[in-house]
């Protein structure tokens, strides 16, 4: 049975890797903060339920910015694959917290990938790198692999950081490392201050009369936006490869925040102008205008395809709402 060690296990990714991981019959391991409030119900439904998994799924206490409790993990665990996907993952919020954010996403993951290589499994593991597309910043679309990166934010920045040391860990070290760079994937578990679970969650109450106006940043800028399911399919893809590289994962196609209002308000039978007011504090200090993936070499070397559409996964994400706040929550 194979070890599985995810960093970031109680996010919208990590929860999704978990399921696939557990489902596919991998022994998990999950990283996740002490804190006095528990942050985990995406993952709740795997815990209550040992039974249908045979107990495979373990949670550590431990932080990407102390080396002292990755280094106990990775010696306790000695994992088969580690999945890096915890930071500090808002763009927004970078600009207010640029040192947190560059400490846990660019430092942590220079912790962990050190990690690695004193506890001696430099040659035993494989490790994936959730890098973004983000890191292409200005760079004008279609963007892959050959792209040049242009970050216009602390997070790209960070996350570039992160993105060549994995390189040099692969190329100095020899350790089987990939770095997934994922165009934005949503989807109900997506966190409450992104912009498409802000959209469907306003639509929703707006809808059942808890809500009466939506404040929007820049509701011009596009981007290719796919579902979790589908990428974190993609993560695990590369880990099963003889060697590791660098893929983008995207749909190739783009749509604007006024494509996904249409959408998640059209669902609801509203128009989306009758509530959406423009507030200034939402626009980003350096916006980045548009983002599209070229995902061609990943469907050629992964033999990876996205599975859901846009439509589909907004409309899943508004019914997900209207179920929430109708006390209709599965």
């Amino acid at each position: 049975m194979k070890k599985a060690l995810i960093t970031g296990i109680t996010g919208q990714d990590g929860s999704y890797l978990a399921e696939l991981l557990l489902d596919t019959g991998y022994e998990v391991h999950g990283i996740v903060r002490r804190s006095s409030c528990f942050n985990r119900e995406r993952i709740d439904h795997l815990i209550r339920d040992p039974e249908i998994y045979g107990q495979r799924l373990f949670l550590h206490y431990g932080d990407m910015t102390d080396s002292s409790s990755i280094n106990r993990i990775l010696e306790k665990v000695k994992p088969d694959e580690i999945y890096n996907l915890a930071a500090q993952s808002h763009v927004r919020i970078s600009f207010d917290v640029p040192e947190y954010t560059a400490d846990v996403d660019a430092l942590g993951t220079v912790r962990l990938l050190d990690a690695i290589r004193e506890t001696g499994l430099l040659g035993e593991c494989r490790f994936y790198q959730a890098s973004t597309s983000e890191m292409f910043g200005s760079s004008p679309p279609p963007q892959n692999e050959n792209t040049t990166f242009q970050p216009r934010s602390p997070y790209a920045a960070a996350k570039l950081f992160a993105h060549w040391i994995v390189v040099n860990y692969r190329d100095g070290y020899g350790l089987h490392a990939s770095s997934g760079i994922l165009f934005n994937h949503e989807s109900p578990r997506r966190g409450r201050n992104f912009v498409t679970r802000k959209v469907a969650e306003a639509a929703a109450k707006i809808k059942l009369g808890l809500q009466d106006k939506l404040a929007m940043g820049n509701i011009e800028a596009k981007r290719d936006w796919g579902h979790a399911k589908d990428y974190v399919r993609a993560m695990h893809l590369m880990l099963q490869q003889p060697r590791g590289d660098d893929f983008v994962i995207a749909t190739g196609r783009t749509h604007s925040i006024k494509d996904l209002l249409d959408r998640a308000f059209g669902r609801l039978d509203l128009d989306w102008r009758n509530y959406v007011v423009i507030d200034q504090q939402y626009f980003r200090p350096t916006e980045v205008d548009a983002l599209m993936g070229d995902a061609s070499k990943a469907r050629r070397v992964l033999g990876w395809e996205p599975e859901i559409s846009f439509e589909k996964m907004v409309d899943e994400m508004v019914d997900y709402e209207i179920s929430r706040f109708s006390g209709r929550t599965p």
